[in-house]
């Protein structure tokens, strides 16, 4: 837990090279990486991903099946992300919302979180505040597990096998998110998307937009295999505690 927790204790880290110059802190990042690493990086996606989809197969028909006997519509959801340098792809998750939702709520709701005008909302202890959609209308109670479970994003693994998405990242926004992006908060997408990343594992919803930028920054400024490794392996016990996934 150390890792994370120092992390967000560094935070102030990505700020100040923010201030100084990003962009240039960023693209040296990048150039420090070698052909080696990203070979290895990518092996570890492409083999991950073909294990979880084959031996997961009788799980993902578990959820599947759930998800259609409790509610109409499709299993899967296909959503519009932003990528790796601003490109489009389209993300898959199990569906968690009542079909032909109105998102209206949630653009508002994303335009708010980006700019920090988000009241904090407390969580049922009191002590921790989130800033995430609480009680959402158009979500059914499958797909409220799902998401605290982060089950529903089981399927970007198919993303991952077809190189848009990596398993350790920046997370993808929705268009209408990226639209709202400072020119600074656009260097978190220098990367591909992850299926999880310093973020999920040091907090998720109960992180306000500008400290979630920072810690993706300070993501690529510090990459290393080993530092992926030390995420993927906190990210199952957050799964199932279900932590910040209110």
């Amino acid at each position: 837990m150390s890792e994370y927790s120092a992390a967000l204790d560094n935070t102030n880290d990505a700020e100040q090279s923010r201030t100084a110059n990003p962009a240039m802190t960023v693209q040296y990042a990048l150039r420090r990486r070698t052909a080696l690493e990203r070979f290895v990086k990518r092996s570890i996606d492409v083999v991950a991903a073909a294990m979880v989809l084959v031996l997961g197969f009788p799980f993902f028909l578990a959820i599947a099946l759930l998800i259609k006997i409790t509610s109409r519509g499709p299993v899967f959801f296909i959503q519009n992300r932003i990528g790796e340098d601003g490109g489009e792809f389209a993300l898959f998750k199990f569906r968690t919302m009542r079909p032909n939702s109105d998102d209206t709520l949630h653009r508002e709701f994303t335009r708010n979180f980006i700019q920090g005008r988000l009241p904090e909302t407390p969580l049922d202890d009191g002590n921790v505040t989130t800033y995430k959609m609480v009680d959402d209308p158009r979500i059914t109670a499958v797909g409220r597990f799902l998401r605290k479970t982060s089950l529903d994003e089981l399927p970007q693994f198919i993303n991952i096998l077809k190189g848009e998405m990596t398993i350790v990242g920046p997370r993808p926004p929705l268009p209408y998110e990226y639209e709202c992006y400072d020119e600074w908060h656009k260097l978190r997408l220098k990367v591909r998307p992850g299926l999880t990343g310093l973020w999920q594992v040091s907090g998720r919803s109960t992180v306000p937009f500008h400290e979630m930028v920072a810690m993706d920054i300070y993501y690529i400024e510090r990459w290393s295999l080993l530092l992926d490794l030390k995420i993927m392996l906190r990210t199952v016990p957050v799964m199932l505690g279900g932590t910040g996934g209110v």
